[in-house]
């Protein structure tokens, strides 16, 4: 439908009403947010998938009647029929008269405005501004880092020289490659604005290696679960930099359950439907868990797990760099990760692009 083509891509939820407040069009956005889909909508009253609602009805009759438009600023809504009861929303809505040549007859226009949705996107705005002063800082730090690193790399050469025990050299090989990647990424992190070396990638390979790296430091005291959907596509990334994201967020994973019963990890990918990421809507995104059964992340540093150098562990083991680096990463790929944590259930995910932006959408964002 051509008139509303517009309207597809935006991230306001987005219905037009017919007669008897009957809803003849549904965005993807409009969808998402009443968690139900264009069929289930389509034809349906109003009244029967938004209950309760006292300052709803009398904005749709105004508008009606004055053919002007209303808001209604923090409307609590009731949708009906999700698990088998209500699931409240709190929403910013306004209700407008449609002029003019009509869409399927419809006579009033509803843009709804998620609350929770506006407060995460001016969060990640913060934490965009916060990341340009963090890269800078891990630029510096990456300086301390570059000597010790060659000479890791050096010794792990000499022990390999002096083994004979084909096992053991195998670790010591683990230990020269993980060497040459983070000092590739330590080269990197001293080249400033260096954007992600962008590569079809199976980020199932990736995880593998995550998994196998975890196994090798945590094998012993954890179970260790991969929970792929290998129907997933291919991703446009920078391998280099995902596996660093992944590997910095599981590791935290393990050590944070260190001190539970029986710690479990498990790495996840499923497809994230109609999210918006750095400022754009994708219908189809990529999306990575890292879940724990850990004592989890109060909620008075949640928001500052982020930041560079702080770190929770008392005992000089965490230099408050992983998640930093991570966020930075994950931010050059213009994805987002999301974290949700109580006791005995931590969850980060990672939201990535199935594709990266064109030159012309990096340019415009750079200008933002």
């Amino acid at each position: 439908m051509t008139e509303t083509a517009g309207l597809e891509l935006i991230s306001t939820a987005v219905l037009l009403l017919g007669h008897d407040h009957r809803i003849v069009y549904a965005n993807p956005a409009a969808e998402h947010l009443l968690a139900q889909s264009k069929r289930q909508l389509l034809d349906a009253r109003l009244a029967d998938i938004i209950r309760d609602s006292e300052r709803l009805a009398p904005a749709l009759e105004l508008a009606l009647a004055h053919r002007a438009s209303y808001t209604e600023q923090e409307l609590e809504l009731h949708l009906a029929g999700k698990h088998n009861g209500t699931s409240r929303l709190l929403v910013n809505c306004t209700v407008s008269f449609l002029e003019g040549e009509q869409v399927n007859d419809a006579r009033l226009i509803l843009e709804f405005r998620h609350i929770d949705q506006q407060l995460k996107i001016a969060r990640e705005a913060k934490i965009a501004e916060q990341n340009q002063a963090n890269r800078e800082l891990v630029r510096n730090l990456a300086h301390e880092i570059k000597n010790p690193l060659g000479g890791l790399r050096g010794a792990a050469q000499l022990l390999e020289a002096e083994l004979s025990s084909p096992q053991l050299i195998e670790y010591t090989q683990v230990i020269i490659a993980e060497a040459d990647r983070l000092q590739n990424l330590v080269n990197r992190l001293l080249t400033p604005h260096k954007l992600p070396r962008y590569m079809r990638t199976d980020i199932h390979r990736l995880l593998d290696r995550v998994l196998q790296l975890l196994k090798n430091e945590f094998g012993a005291t954890h179970t260790l679960e991969p929970d792929f959907d290998v129907s997933l596509p291919e991703v446009e990334c920078d391998a280099e930099q995902i596996t660093q994201v992944l590997l910095n967020i599981a590791r935290n994973a393990c050590q944070s359950t260190l001190s539970v019963a029986r710690p479990h990890v498990r790495l996840r990918t499923r497809v994230a439907r109609q999210v918006v990421l750095a400022k754009r809507r994708y219908r189809m995104a990529l999306e990575i868990a890292v879940l724990d059964n850990g004592p989890g992340i109060p909620l008075d540093i949640r928001d500052r797990i982020f930041y560079p150098l702080f770190t929770t562990r008392n005992d000089g083991s965490g230099s408050g760099l992983g998640l930093s680096i991570a966020q930075t990463f994950v931010a050059q790929h213009y994805g987002a990760i999301e974290v949700d944590s109580e006791p005995g259930h931590t969850e980060f995910r990672v939201i990535l692009p199935f594709d990266h932006p064109s030159e012309a959408d990096r340019a415009e964002r750079s200008n933002l």
